[in-house]
């Protein structure tokens, strides 16, 4: 099967109960950055009521820019349990959302991520930004760190699928 970055759209999101990154990357030897924002929910609203929220939301976004794959961060192991709980409960909704509309999903850990962008797996976020900001060839750098993130993951698939196809 041959796999034409130049039309692969691949949606970044950065899974958070108070806040969800998404970035939206157009393949091709120069990603092109074609949407990237932050979808906040109230802390002050239920749990649920905040992730019906974050679906609508990012369901909205996937059906006005309808992605090739969405590439989401895998849920990883925090010492805060409470932290780590709301962020799977985001990344679920996020590929629900995603999965309902019949996009294909793909995990990535953090680490995987900052090793494919800056070849460092221990990079910080402000040189994960520093390196989108290059790579990607904005005049400033991405903001905030969760939309950064989102670009990050869509970049990490990128580079993902350019090695599988040399491979």
């Amino acid at each position: 099967m041959t796999i034409n970055l130049e039309r692969m759209f691949v949606l970044g999101v950065d899974p958070g109960l108070t806040t969800t990154g998404y970035g939206l990357l157009l393949g091709g030897l120069t990603p092109t950055v074609h949407l990237m924002g932050v979808i906040r929910t109230d802390p002050s609203r239920s749990v649920s009521e905040r992730l019906a929220e974050l679906h609508k939301d990012l369901a909205s976004v996937m059906a006005d820019f309808p992605p090739t794959v969405v590439a989401i961060e895998q849920v990883f192991t925090n010492a805060n349990r409470r932290t780590a709980m709301n962020v799977g409960r985001a990344s679920g909704v996020a590929m629900l959302a995603a999965a309902q509309q019949g996009f294909d999903v793909v995990e990535y850990t953090p680490t995987a991520v900052k090793a494919a962008v800056t070849g460092d797996g221990r990079a910080t976020k402000r040189q994960v930004q520093q390196v989108l900001m290059r790579r990607l060839r904005l005049a400033t750098l991405p903001e905030p760190f969760d939309a950064a993130d989102a670009l990050a993951l869509a970049m990490c698939h990128l580079q993902s699928i350019r090695l599988e196809a040399v491979g």
